[in-house]
């Protein structure tokens, strides 16, 4: 009798930093997460203090070999200073270099923003819920890598 292989897990890396926002975004993905056949029981959902630090998460998710795919979640609102553009340009550019470093998805659903009312606004608000598209991204890329793994594109 053939081995079956193990159910896939995703795992779901979130800032508590604008946690309002962010947790907004956590239930979005798990709605989409769900609607694209995902048992709850293998979605590994980690907090971390912010955005900056979802990289190097996202780096230990994929190095371990256990995760189909990534989705991270934060929300970074512009202030008055240049704090904005160094966390959220290092935020995009970490995550970016774990799905070329691994050939993983990630989902990338970090919100830069000018305010709280925009934030909201795309964690579930007129604007949608950001979390399902980074989610509905990851489930999709995991499945092109797949498809191109085995060379049926």
């Amino acid at each position: 009798m053939a081995e079956s292989s193990p159910p896939p897990r995703i795992a779901v890396l979130v800032s508590r930093y604008n946690e309002i926002v962010t947790r907004r975004l956590l239930d979005g993905a798990r709605e989409a997460l769900a609607a694209g056949g995902i048992l709850d029981s293998h979605v590994d959902v980690v907090w971390l203090p912010g955005a900056f630090e979802l990289p190097v998460a996202a780096e230990q998710a994929a190095a371990s070999g256990r995760y189909r795919a990534i989705v991270a979640l934060g929300c970074v609102i512009r202030g008055e200073t240049a704090h904005f553009e160094y966390v959220a340009g290092e935020a995009a550019r970490g995550l970016a270099d774990v799905a070329r470093d691994h050939r993983i998805a990630v989902g990338f659903g970090v919100l830069t923003t000018e305010d709280q009312a925009q934030a909201l606004a795309r964690a579930g608000g007129a604007a949608g819920n950001k979390g399902i598209e980074a989610a509905r991204a990851a489930l999709e890329t995991a499945e092109t890598l797949d498809r191109l793994r085995h060379g049926t594109p």
